[in-house]
């Protein structure tokens, strides 16, 4: 006993730091989710077809969510680090790499959706069902995307900005800003889908603007403050160039190009298996658009983890303190799947309950359910995997990290999900049960990793490290 304690239990002054990280995080991340479940089922009032039409558009917008998201990792590395060593110029070397990476995303991606979102769209519209219904949603999935296209590049710079406060330990202006955003969007969202108080009823536009106007209100608020703050020092003059140290930058993206890689292979795969899913039918694409959603909403505390360990060990690689990263490490990983067993016995318990929020058919609810209730069994899981990401990346560990993500989901998960979907007749439940459960092999292999210590490194100095063995 006193061995699993020395190793999974930490002490007050630990959980107090964790806490920390992760409390301002969960409650962002909660409001967001609670925000977007409220938006679903705002939208969800207005058709069957629309709900799908905009479930379609923001499968385009998560992959290039998440590519924002493998831009910034790469100098998210060295941010973390640079802090942890107090190289004030470094980390803002750091955000200066991030725009330059997350403006080029930026473009390609306006680019890639005005040419080819037709064909793209029409890719999650192949399964049995009605025809008109079918182009029902076309039309609404391009409509939607058309409207969120400007808000591309306000959130890119709002990544920019909350991720690099946070690699500075710094967790509640990104939430107050995120909170302010999500109420803006919820109330924009209110008076432009249904028309309150005078202003026109635009339905999905309305979604559309509303959530595009949010994200220049969370800019705004972080700029402000980032730029006002005299401990945020390293936003200071940050602007004055645009130009980084050709050596750093080509560390950052030796280190980050990979991990861009990876965030965009894995939203191209879960984006892939949602259309297979879609083959099952189109009110299957309702069902998971609803699971996904509502899930969500609970994987916050497995998010506040990942974030924690992001950021203690990223400082602690950063100091040298080798050892203490290590055992950090262990402790964050039963913290995060102790948080999401009994969270997701939660999730399980009320499974039943959400979907009747929405006007869909009963199959539909019917569906979501079940699909729920394996997300929320599979929660704990998730997390320990969730964990292993982002202790292999705190380390500069980029092919291990790209082997660890893609190759799983490219080399196991989409190959067992396109075979089930396409070359057998296996209903939905189970195939959704099979494709989720894979993610048991990834977690096995995340726990191995970790356990080699290959991602124990101090990248950014020469300051002498401990001993990271035991």
């Amino acid at each position: 006993m006193s061995r699993f304690r020395r190793m999974f239990l930490g002490d007050k002054v630990f959980y107090r730091t964790v806490l920390g990280i992760m409390i301002p995080v969960i409650i962002q991340q909660s409001v967001t989710n609670l925000v977007n479940l409220l938006d679903n089922i705002m939208v969800g009032q207005l058709g069957t077809e629309q709900m799908s039409g905009v479930a379609i558009a923001n499968q385009m917008v998560f992959v290039f969510n998440l590519c924002i998201f493998g831009g910034l990792s790469g100098p998210g590395i060295f941010g973390a680090q640079f802090f942890g060593a107090k190289d004030m110029e470094g980390l803002r070397n750091t955000f200066r790499i991030k725009l330059w990476f997350t403006g080029l995303i930026t473009l390609g991606a306006i680019l890639v959706f005005n040419l080819w979102q037709t064909p793209l769209i029409r890719l999650f519209l192949q399964g049995e069902g009605d025809p008109a219904l079918a182009m029902s949603m076309q039309h609404y999935a391009h409509e939607y995307l058309l409207y969120m296209m400007p808000g591309f590049l306000p959130f890119a710079l709002t990544m920019c900005y909350g991720s690099t406060l946070r690699e500075a330990g710094e967790t509640m202006l990104p939430m107050k800003a995120g909170v302010v955003a999500v109420l803006t969007n919820l109330i924009g969202n209110w008076l432009l889908i249904f028309g309150h108080f005078g202003f026109p009823a635009l339905g999905v536009q309305g979604a559309a603007i509303a959530t595009v106007f949010s994200r220049f209100v969370e800019l705004a608020i972080l700029m402000f403050a980032a730029h006002r703050q005299e401990r945020f020092s390293f936003f200071h003059k940050v602007y004055r160039t645009l130009r980084v140290p050709l050596d750093l930058l080509a560390k950052v993206s030796i280190k980050g190009l990979p991990l861009l890689l990876n965030e965009a292979l894995w939203s191209l795969g879960m984006t892939t298996v949602t259309q297979s899913y879609s083959t099952r039918g189109l009110l299957v694409l309702s069902a998971v658009n609803i699971s996904s959603t509502v899930t969500n909403l609970f994987n916050v505390f497995m998010f506040g983890v990942g974030n924690a360990v992001a950021v203690l060990v990223g400082h602690s690689l950063g100091a040298g303190k080798l050892r203490k990263a290590r055992e950090d490490v262990w402790k964050l990983f039963f913290l995060g799947f102790a948080l999401c067993a009994a969270v997701g016995g939660a999730l399980a318990a009320m499974s039943g309950l959400f979907p009747q929020l929405y006007n869909v058919a009963p199959e539909t609810r019917s569906m979501a359910s079940t699909f729920i209730l394996i997300g929320a069994l599979l929660m704990p899981i998730h997390a320990i995997s969730h964990s292993s990401f982002f202790t292999l990346r705190s380390g500069g560990s980029s092919l291990i990290t790209f082997l660890f993500d893609s190759v799983f989901t490219w080399g196991l998960l989409i190959p067992t999900t396109l075979v089930l979907a396409h070359w057998t007749d296996m209903p939905i439940v189970p195939l959704y049960l099979v494709t989720q459960a894979t993610n048991i092999v990834k977690t096995v292999a995340g726990v191995l990793l970790v356990r080699g210590g290959a991602w124990q490194r101090n990248i950014v100095s020469v300051t002498p490290v401990d001993s990271a063995l035991e």
